[in-house]
């Protein structure tokens, strides 16, 4: 199904497909009325106490990433009904580094509030460049469920610089190394980025540890659990299987970020799997990081293995 696929209401033809499929068409129309253009102003007032943001979007190489910016909370503000800007940069070094200083450059964002659970995505377009970092033109605007997000509150906050030369990035690679498989093995939360002909788009992942399977140092897999029914997502990568995947590291700040295609497996019933081929992989410790808590679980996760039977090979 790759390829350019024309989008349709809310939706392009690779949402609508996997709606079909699943049998969620009307329910997916109900729920799309809720994606906005404008940023109302309980949105603004969401953003403006939020220390972190997960954007979104592709490399100059065209390869997807999902990168993450904090800040004090303010750092991330609505200038308007349809902008946002975001006064911070991405660490010199971060594979999204370059990329946020092209206009037009189709962006994916999600804010997300471990202290309760509420999370917020802003899609659109970079704008001419806001001082101290970027502004963002927003197309789509609205808020997702609180299932499957971990409650966590904040610690304290990590400043000092990265490592010379390197902006906070101490490794790179092709496949993810041991202990990199431990920790991937070990989360509980990661964000994904897509496109897609409409533009990006930056979402959430979350699920008890060992939801998500490493199957080999270059191949992960994870069930998609039952959502908002707007496949969003799985809808991109029907269209475009690039994919970024952002493992934040909760306790000491560090990321881990992947790049690589994925696809999705229907398995029996309303069993469907991802399966996410590595690229490439960048490890970082950014010089400004925050540190939080000890995960509070969602009773929306499911456990551990109930889909697993669909990830065997």
């Amino acid at each position: 199904m790759n390829g350019t696929i024309a989008p349709v209401g809310a939706y392009h033809g690779g949402s609508l497909a996997v709606q079909d499929r699943v049998g969620v068409r009307e329910l997916a129309d109900h729920v799309g009325r809720s994606i906005g253009t404008g940023i109302k102003d309980v949105a603004a007032a969401f953003l403006a106490h939020q220390p972190f943001l997960v954007v979104g979007a592709a490399a100059g190489d065209g390869r997807v990433w999902a990168s993450v910016l904090d800040g004090e909370p303010g750092f991330v503000r609505a200038t308007g009904p349809g902008r946002i800007e975001v006064t911070a940069r991405m660490p010199e070094g971060d594979p999204l580094a370059g990329a946020l200083t092209a206009e037009g450059l189709p962006v994916g964002t999600i804010a997300l509030d471990p202290r309760t659970r509420r999370r917020m995505r802003l899609n659109g377009t970079l704008a001419a460049p806001a001082p101290g970092g970027f502004a963002v033109r927003a197309e789509q605007v609205f808020a997702n469920c609180p299932k499957y997000l971990q409650k966590r509150h904040p610690l304290d906050a990590v400043r000092q610089e990265g490592e010379k030369g390197r902006g906070g990035v101490v490794r790179y690679g092709g496949a993810l190394d041991a202990g990199q498989v431990r920790a991937v093995r070990a989360a509980d939360t990661f964000f994904i980025a897509t496109v897609a002909a409409d533009g990006a788009d930056a979402s959430h992942r979350g699920g008890n540890p060992g939801f998500v399977e490493v199957l080999s140092p270059t191949e992960l897999a994870w069930p998609d659990y039952a959502g908002n029914a707007m496949f969003l997502t799985l809808g991109n990568l029907a269209a475009d299987g690039r994919a970024g995947l952002l493992f934040p590291d909760w306790e000491t700040g560090s990321v881990l970020q992947l790049t690589g295609r994925a696809r999705t497996e229907f398995g029996p019933g309303a069993e469907r799997t991802v399966r996410f081929l590595v690229d490439a992989v960048a490890e970082s410790r950014p010089p400004g990081r925050l540190r939080w808590s000890a995960p509070e679980y969602s009773p929306a996760n499911p456990p551990v293995g109930a889909h697993r039977g669909s990830t065997t090979r």
